[in-house]
């Protein structure tokens, strides 16, 4: 099941300075190594090859499939937003965007669903790559004033990601340099479990 990141998130789900806190460290002189451990610790646990399955901050995704199935599509990486366009390629190779009225979308379950129209899934060529569905997972900023970009992340995805970052700050003279991503610890692992979800089309 191919994925395509077509936007990443503009920030990360743990601050700096959530980070400093849960750190006990009081200066920047390691906030550029800080920075790097987030990344780390967040990108083993979501996405594609993370160990929950799903997208933290808001991000945009290309789902590429070869046809359109029998009948839902299970949309990865929850929470699912919106879906931006469903595009394919029809039986004569051309692409067209199938119209909001042809499908219906379901949002609130995770892993979310694409579900089609009374008329059904339409015809597309047969090759590689027909289908492409386009959407938004995440979760969304907060309305707080100003808005909170990293969202209603759960908190113990939060605590477990913290956790993560410092075991890796802890021990960064084992880390070899460009292999920053070290074995998740089992505290972290328990606090994520119960929000790990399976990516597959059905």
């Amino acid at each position: 099941m191919p994925l395509k990141l077509i936007s990443a998130p503009a920030t990360e789900p743990i601050s700096i300075t959530e980070a400093r806190a849960h750190l006990r460290v009081t200066d920047s002189d390691n906030d550029s190594l800080i920075a790097i451990f987030i990344k780390a610790a967040t990108q083993n646990v979501e996405g594609p090859d993370g160990f929950l399955g799903r997208a933290l901050v808001t991000q945009t995704w290309e789902l590429v499939i070869d046809g359109f199935p029998d009948s839902e599509i299970k949309i990865p990486l929850p929470p699912l937003q919106q879906i931006v366009s469903i595009k394919y390629d029809d039986a004569a190779g051309a692409e067209q965007t199938l119209a909001p009225s042809g499908y219906t979308v379901d949002a609130v379950s995770q892993p979310g669903w694409v579900v089609p129209g009374t008329a059904g899934w339409p015809s597309t060529i047969d090759a590689i790559n027909a289908v492409r569905i386009r959407f938004i997972c995440g979760y969304a900023p907060t309305a707080d004033s100003p808005p909170d970009p990293a969202g209603n992340v759960p908190f113990p995805i939060k605590a477990a990601i913290l956790l993560h970052l410092g075991s890796l700050y802890a021990h960064r003279e084992d880390v070899i340099v460009g292999n920053i991503v070290s074995e998740m610890p089992r505290s972290s692992e328990m606090l994520l479990r119960p929000h790990r979800v399976q990516i597959g089309m059905a």
